[in-house]
């Protein structure tokens, strides 16, 4: 639970500094980072399951 509250505080802070600086460009770096954060997190958990079945 503390390492999705500090997750959101980093990503509050990035978006302030992407409106102060206007740095519009760093938001879909951050989400790019973030879905290929997931994917890796959610394919380590999925593939013991998957040696499982064959």
């Amino acid at each position: 639970m503390r390492f999705l509250k500090h997750l959101g505080r980093l990503l509050k802070e990035f978006g302030v500094f992407a409106w102060h600086n206007k740095a519009w460009w760093i938001i879909p770096v951050i989400l790019v980072l973030l879905l290929l954060g997931l994917f890796i997190v959610t394919g380590q958990t999925v593939a013991p399951f998957i040696y499982t079945l064959f």
